[in-house]
Formats: C-alpha cells, sequence, structure tokens
C-alpha cells in the first residue's frame, strides 16, 4: 500500500476510535517522526456475561484490555428456575451497559457464558445439568431493552469463554503460550481446547465436555444421569462433601484443610487428582497437546492436585517417553468467562474494523 492508503487508513481507524494516536516520535532527527498508534481505551467495549451454579457476572472491557464495569453477583442457581435467574443476568446487563454508555463508549456485541450444551449458531442453550435448565434461548428471558440497538447477544459455553480468555493478553492479542487444553474447575468441570490462540469447538460446538468422562462406569449418579463422571470425582462439591466440609466452604478452605493434615479433605483432593489424571491422560492421548491449564476451583489447589495428576500423565499417556506435558494455572480471576466472553465480543473490532465501521453506519443511518 503506498503512504498515502496507511495514511487515510488509519485516520478511519481513529475517528472510528478503534486506535489512538499519540505523540511523535524521533523529532528532530532524520525523517518524518514517527506517530505511535495503539488500541483506543475507553471508545469501544465488549460486555462478558456469565451465569455459574453459585454466581453470575458480567464485565466490560474495552480495546486496550482495561475493565470499564464490572459486577460479581452470588447466588445459588442449582435446578434453578431459568426465568428469573435469566430475567436477573438481564437487569445486570442492562445496568452494566449503561455505566458504559454514561462513560461515552459504544457496547460492540455481548457474549453470554453458560455451562452447558451450546448451539451457538442459533445462541440457545441446549443443557445445563447443574443448574437443571434445558432447551431454551437465554435472549428470549433476559427481558427487553437487553442492549443498545444493532447489537448482538452471542452465548457460548463458559470453559470456552474462560480458555478463550486465558490465550489472550487482550483483545485480539494472542498470548505467547496459545495451545493448551484448559480444564476449569467449579460445581462441574468444563474444557477447553485452545490451538493458536482459537478455541476447538468439534462439529457441534460441543467440544470440552471432560467433566462427563466416565471414571468409574459404575460410580457415584451425576447430575448428567450417567454414572462415574469425572465431575462426581473432582467438581467442587463432590470434592467438598468427600472431605466432610460444608458446600459452602471455598477452594481455598479446602486446600488449607488438606494441608493441615492427612485426613479426609487430604484424601478427596487426592481422589480427584487421581480421576482428573485419569481424564486428563485420555485427552491427551486423543488430542495431542502438550500443556494443560487448570483454572477456576483448582487455581487454589494445584500444589496439592499436581503430583496425582502428574502420575497418572507419566503412566497412561502413550508419548509419555517422548514427549512431556507441561500443567500450569490459570490467573486468578473470579469470572473467568465473563472475561473471555468481553475478548470474544470484541473479536471482530480487531480483527474486522472495516466491517465493525460499517456496521455501525448503519446502524446509525
Amino acid at each position: 500500500m503506498t503512504r498515502s492508503t496507511v495514511s487515510r487508513l488509519v485516520d478511519e481507524l481513529i475517528r472510528a476510535g478503534i486506535v489512538a494516536e499519540h505523540d511523535p516520535r524521533g523529532a528532530g532527527g532524520p525523517g518524518r517522526p514517527a506517530v505511535p498508534l495503539t488500541p483506543a481505551g475507553g471508545t469501544i467495549v465488549g460486555l462478558g456475561l456469565q451465569v455459574n451454579v453459585d454466581y453470575m457476572a458480567g464485565r466490560v472491557m474495552d480495546l486496550t484490555g482495561a475493565i470499564v464495569a464490572e459486577e460479581h453477583v452470588a447466588g445459588d442457581f442449582e435446578s434453578s428456575d431459568p426465568a428469573a435467574v435469566l430475567s436477573a443476568a438481564g437487569d445486570l446487563t442492562r445496568d452494566l451497559v449503561g455505566r458504559a454508555t454514561a462513560s461515552g463508549a459504544r457496547v460492540a456485541r455481548a457474549c453470554l457464558g453458560l455451562p452447558g450444551l451450546v448451539d451457538t449458531g442459533n445462541r440457545r442453550l441446549l443443557l445445563a445439568p447443574n443448574l437443571g435448565w434445558h432447551e431454551l434461548t437465554p435472549a428470549d428471558l433476559m427481558g427487553p431493552r437487553l442492549l443498545p440497538p444493532g447489537v448482538e447477544l452471542l452465548v457460548d459455553n463458559d470453559a470456552n469463554l474462560a480458555a478463550y480468555g486465558v490465550a489472550h493478553e487482550a483483545p485480539g492479542r494472542v498470548a505467547d503460550s496459545s495451545t493448551f487444553l484448559y480444564v476449569a474447575g467449579d460445581i462441574g468441570v468444563g474444557a477447553g481446547i485452545v490451538v493458536d490462540g482459537r478455541v476447538v469447538r468439534g462439529q457441534h460446538g460441543w467440544a470440552g465436555e471432560i467433566g462427563h468422562v466416565s471414571i468409574e462406569p459404575t460410580g457415584p449418579q451425576c447430575h448428567c444421569g450417567a454414572r462415574g463422571c469425572l465431575e462426581r470425582y473432582a467438581g467442587k462439591h463432590a470434592v467438598l462433601e468427600a472431605a466432610a466440609l460444608p458446600t459452602s466452604a471455598t477452594p481455598a478452605d479446602l486446600a488449607a484443610a488438606a494441608a493441615s493434615g492427612y485426613g479426609a479433605p487430604r484424601v478427596a483432593v487426592e481422589r480427584a487428582a487421581w480421576a482428573l489424571g485419569i481424564a486428563l491422560a485420555g485427552t491427551v492421548n486423543v488430542i495431542d497437546v502438550g500443556e494443560i491449564v487448570l483454572g477456576a476451583a483448582f487455581i487454589p489447589l494445584v500444589d496439592l492436585l499436581r503430583p496425582g495428576i502428574e502420575e497418572q500423565l507419566r503412566v497412561r499417556t502413550l508419548a509419555g517417553p517422548w514427549s512431556s506435558t507441561t500443567l500450569r494455572v490459570a490467573p486468578a480471576d473470579a469470572a473467568p468467562a465473563a472475561t473471555g466472553g468481553a475478548m470474544r465480543a470484541l473479536e471482530w473490532v480487531a480483527r474486522e474494523p472495516a466491517a465493525w465501521i460499517d456496521a455501525v453506519a448503519r446502524t446509525s443511518a
């Protein structure tokens, strides 16, 4: 491209609020001084939303990765009424949108993460066993005037969104380590497969349901209807029950109890590590990934889980003698799917700025 074409395109991006121009550098030296350009802050934002079994959350992020507004609401949504819960999520959404627009920002998209099977094309939740929800369209239950005109609500699996967030340093900027298996421990156990910063979804978009891999075919009954699923050994409630701790205890409470001596909490965590190691080794054998990232409720327990997981990976991974699997921890985040959802909501602005500019022009006309 010619210099004039580049200048014209940059001017368009500046006018659209996608990039910001800074003071020239190198003034006084030979040639024209360089004008630094960076993603614009506070102009265009993405809204990430998350409904989990024990909380709902929302996070508004701008193109620099800065948080413009956020909210985290504790709750008990196990086997809940989806109309009531999603109506509350709609109120949270409208509040966050209002706070963002009051600051002068324009909302690009919103993305809702749910713990279950999601038909992303039709933006429908098919099944969320721990919530007790099935076959619903979240936008229909979140109420009217949810988002500004022309702004879409995407729906995705929460582990996929969390994995997307871990794979990116900021909207549109892939992290150095961007190929891995992300595994989130909560009431359920979910996973996201990431290759070069992109989430691998499978034919129907349902890849990553590691929580329903069978550890013992005759094991305890799972909410999904099957027996012996991983989440009945490594899900937060399952581990707390085995540890003889109340389900209100935090993962940090469990870690402290397990580290204090060899009693029920330590046995429960070691059992979870054994089950996780079996499921993860089988997954590594199938998808050939060299890095596993543990997130959500697993973060405080990583040091206690690591020996049991790595032992199972060592003895059960066929390629173990030739290739090791690295186990690392995700950044601490109270609502990782909300973070990933906000980044994904901004993805099309970062990847296709011309399409974004055209869409804004049509909406404003």
